[in-house]
């Protein structure tokens, strides 16, 4: 019997409860996370429950409107961090992308969907180039962060236009992402 997506959603963040760190949750209140509802699950654990669900869902249309479903909670950390998880990268459009990349609040947020979503869908080489043209600080490093996601999986070509832009970047860059970019510059060696 295929469950309805609210009562998998519910089964979701009772995991995530059963799941609370609040030691954890503590420390990301205090260095400012901005989310209202912290539940402090470890990454690891956020995995563990979304790749169950992966695997007794099955169907792409509904891990795509589970997915959306997180996403759109944006007072949860824990359903921000999910949402990559379970959301099929064939399925993600462009601007769906752009969408989802204009709403990342943290860093954290930033470097998980990259990493779980992004680098995996077909448009991420036109992704990355449109979000690094922003001029929002954290969908500026957005990008970059999935440029770093892509130069390390060999997706993206270290060129030496594209190091002429990461540079300029970097001269008058915002202090978080002057750390990404010095990452991303090193790909370039």
């Amino acid at each position: 019997m295929k469950m309805e997506t609210q009562e998998i959603l519910r089964a979701i963040r009772k995991e995530f409860f059963a799941y609370r760190n609040g030691i954890v949750a503590d420390k990301l209140r205090k260095a400012g996370d901005p989310h209202t509802m912290i539940m402090g699950c470890l990454l690891a654990d956020v995995m563990d429950i979304t790749g169950r669900t992966r695997d007794a869902i099955g169907d792409k249309a509904q891990l795509q409107a589970l997915a959306r479903e997180l996403w759109n909670d944006t007072n949860s950390r824990e359903c921000r961090l999910a949402a990559p998880m379970l959301y099929p990268a064939e399925l993600m459009s462009l601007e769906k992308a752009l969408e989802w990349c204009s709403g990342v609040e943290t860093v954290e947020i930033a470097d998980n969907l990259c990493h779980k979503l992004l680098r995996h869908t077909a448009e991420a080489d036109t992704l990355f180039r449109k979000l690094i043209a922003q001029e929002q600080n954290m969908v500026k490093y957005t990008g970059y962060r999935l440029l770093l996601n892509l130069l390390l999986t060999g997706k993206t070509q270290a060129t030496p236009s594209l190091k002429s832009i990461v540079e300029a970047e970097a001269a008058h860059a915002q202090p978080q992402l002057t750390a990404l970019l010095r990452d991303v510059l090193e790909e370039f060696q």
